[in-house]
């Protein structure tokens, strides 16, 4: 299927110091807020360009098709470019995105700036990777779940952040600081982030044919693909209307209020460490049931919540707790499948998520536009038992 460069894991692991792993998990939770600085900012740009809500919810819909778009075309290059140039160029196209998108004179430049701005943000998942290579098998699933806080964590205060920053100083303010904080990475990794070689030498187009044939033969891949479609799918239905909810009555909130859901939803992040002990006791399935419960039961809890600032914000916490179990759950099963092919492995879950992502973000306007917050739940609350149907057959 392929041909594998031979490296040194030893020296690989080497290079792998605590203050690079920090750094990694910094830059992934900053890079990864790129695609959710807009979801508490949704209401401001619709007054501002004079937009329906339904419609400035495709501000979140094609930010998240475009990261979807760079983890599929860009992302399965981590195992044949090196890692650390692919991720100064993507930072580059991630800058300019961000400053177009702070200028944009209309909705429909905003629209495409928000297209470029999810395309150029996939460094995360080739971070991943990298990290994977560069740490031995004694530590390497340890390093991976410090790495992956700062990505959760950084999906989550996004929010908080640019619903704070919006309230203040408007909705442009957010994409002028996303530019600035994405050059300043850049100087930062130019000067720390050592290189990762990459171990495929076949062609692109092999490259990409090789995925094909993974999907093909692993059925474990498949069914972490399917179910991460799904949740994910219910995490965006949920993240891209609760701005609705919020600033409508009883509640009458605005951006920075909004933005602070996403600090409660933070503790999603302590989740990774639990996550990773059931895996050890009692297995990767058994956390992935766990955590597609909780999620469900979050949909359960806010449908019945309406009205209720405290329901939501349990709810909000069963989400992201139910969420980042079955994530960190189901990477660890894709990551330990093919060791010479992780990039193209999360690229291929990675996709599939944020695909549901996507979906998600669209049928959540759509579900408010039409049924308001009991249409948003039920439909939340249909992803999530798909997901879970399709891992009580495992």
């Amino acid at each position: 299927m392929q041909k594998v460069a031979q490296i040194d894991a030893s020296a690989s692991s080497s290079n792998l110091s605590g203050m690079l792993i920090l750094l990694m998990a910094v830059t992934c939770g900053v890079v990864v807020a790129n695609i959710y600085y807009n979801q508490p900012l949704l209401i401001q740009i619709a007054e501002t360009f004079g937009v329906s809500e339904q419609r400035v919810s495709w501000i979140a819909t094609i930010t998240q098709v475009g990261y979807t778009l760079g983890l599929f075309f860009v992302v399965p290059l981590g195992d044949k470019v090196e890692r650390k140039k692919l991720i100064l160029i993507k930072l580059v196209g991630a800058a300019l995105a961000l400053f177009a998108a702070a200028m944009a004179g209309n909705f429909y430049v905003l629209l495409a700036a928000s297209l470029y701005i999810g395309f150029f943000s996939a460094v995360p998942q080739l971070l991943l990777p990298m990290a994977a290579s560069l740490a031995n098998d004694k530590n390497r699933g340890k390093v991976l779940g410090q790495v992956m806080s700062g990505l959760l964590v950084g999906i989550l205060l996004s929010r908080t952040l640019s619903g704070f920053m919006g309230a203040a100083f408007g909705w442009r303010t957010v994409f002028y600081f996303g530019t600035l904080v994405m050059i300043l990475l850049m100087a930062l990794l130019y000067w720390k982030l050592p290189k990762n070689e990459p171990e495929f030498l076949g062609s692109y187009g092999g490259l990409m044919r090789s995925m094909l044939g993974y999907i093909k033969e692993l059925p474990v891949l498949r069914t972490a693909a399917v179910t991460g479609f799904f949740m994910f799918g219910a995490f965006s239905i949920f993240w891209t209307t609760l701005v609705f909810l919020l600033e409508g009555k009883p509640f009458f909130y605005e951006s920075d209020m909004v933005g602070l859901f996403g600090l409660i939803g933070t503790c999603g992040a302590l989740a990774a460490p639990m996550a990773g002990k059931w895996i050890d006791k009692k297995g990767a399935q058994f956390a992935i049931r766990i955590g597609i419960f909780a999620v469900f039961l979050a949909f359960v809890v806010m449908d019945f919540s309406a009205t209720s600032l405290l329901g939501l914000i349990l709810g909000v916490v069963l989400l992201d707790i139910g969420l980042q179990v079955t994530h960190v759950s189901n990477q660890s099963k894709v990551f330990a499948l093919v060791p010479e092919a992780r990039s193209r492995l999360n690229t291929i879950y990675i996709s599939a998520s944020f695909a549901g992502g996507s979906i998600g973000s669209l049928m959540g306007a759509m579900a408010w536009t039409y049924w308001h917050w009991t249409g948003v739940c039920v439909l939340g609350a249909i992803f999530v038992a798909i997901a879970l149907v399709i891992n009580l057959r495992k």
